[in-house]
């Protein structure tokens, strides 16, 4: 399915093969300028729906979009024309590739937009900015695996009409489709994701205070971008009132008691890996303190991390 299109020749399974024959039938019936491509049901993403699409990924001239089931290309040559990007696209249908680089063409993009046929589980991602698609809801499922592990932390995601399961979006939004050839509401649903860095396991930071060093100990689980944990300060417990994971930008707020008086450890930082740099700034119990901090993760937590997998 697409703006973007990718149906029963991409290996989903019996599931799936179901529920391309039903879109498929539904196509058939529900909208005239649906177009069967073979046995991949090729459905046009509205103009306004892909324009609406890279705004909510934020994309702009750095960016390079790959739009797996990428139809008559329209996704990435609207991300290059409108947004300065560049990319490519995606699709086993060959006609649909051979259309899509002739938009490029016309559109005066081929140079920054260009179009495979190719499979997109064998698509090499890892150089995405931004990865839009319009896919079954089997497909997604089965394609969040690959998202997770090859795209750097911090690649934006943007799906259309379909999310990725239990992995809440970070924004979504009903978009009004007047132009949506399939559907009796005419409207799209868009969806948006930032891929997060692995910072599930246990995490430890030294840092050196005016009054002396101080050991920070915090221990994270994680759900996608949801994060949760404890933390002890210098042995002692730390309340851990607040956390945020973006990307690769990640917060935390301990909080603890110093003879009655609640101090808090703000935490602000980078992960790299199994480290996360940053500044760290206490209030409460004197003068604020400002000071940069470097925590590192147990190799093993590290070795076995997982940014899907959390208690839950």
């Amino acid at each position: 399915m697409t703006g973007a299109g990718v149906c029963a020749r991409t290996r989903t399974g019996a599931a799936a093969r179901l529920a391309c024959a039903c879109v498929v039938l539904a196509l058939a019936s529900a909208a005239a300028r649906a177009q069967d491509y073979g046995d991949t049901p090729y459905v046009q993403t509205p103009q306004n729906v892909v324009e609406q699409m890279l705004r909510l990924g934020r994309v702009g001239a750095k960016d390079y979009v790959i739009d797996l089931g990428s139809g008559d290309g329209r996704i990435v040559i609207t991300a290059a024309k409108q947004f300065g990007a560049r990319g490519f696209g995606v699709d086993l249908d060959p006609r649909l590739v051979d259309l899509a680089n002739r938009n490029a063409a016309r559109e005066g993009v081929a140079d920054r937009a260009a179009f495979y046929a190719r499979d997109l589980y064998e698509t090499d991602i890892s150089k995405a900015t931004v990865v839009t698609f319009y896919l079954l809801p089997e497909v997604n499922m089965m394609l969040r695996p690959r998202l997770l592990k090859l795209l750097k932390p911090g690649t934006r995601l943007v799906a259309h009409d379909y999310d990725l399961g239990d992995w809440k979006p970070d924004r979504s939004m009903i978009v009004p489709a007047p132009d949506k050839p399939v559907g009796r509401d005419k409207i799209s649903k868009v969806y948006f994701w930032v891929v997060p860095a692995q910072v599930a396991g246990r995490w430890r930071a030294h840092v050196a205070l005016p009054a002396g060093a101080q050991d920070y100990e915090f221990t994270l689980a994680q759900s996608f971008q949801v994060i949760e944990g404890s933390a002890t300060v210098d042995g002692h417990n730390a309340k851990l009132t607040d956390s945020r994971l973006v990307g690769d930008r990640i917060s935390l707020t301990l909080e603890t008691d110093a003879g009655g008086t609640p101090v808090r450890h703000d935490l602000r930082g980078r992960v790299n890996g199994g480290v996360i740099e940053g500044v760290m700034r206490i209030t409460g119990g004197g003068a604020p303190i400002q000071q940069r901090f470097s925590a590192q993760r147990s190799s093993a937590d590290e070795a076995h991390g997982d940014a899907g997998a959390a208690a839950k």
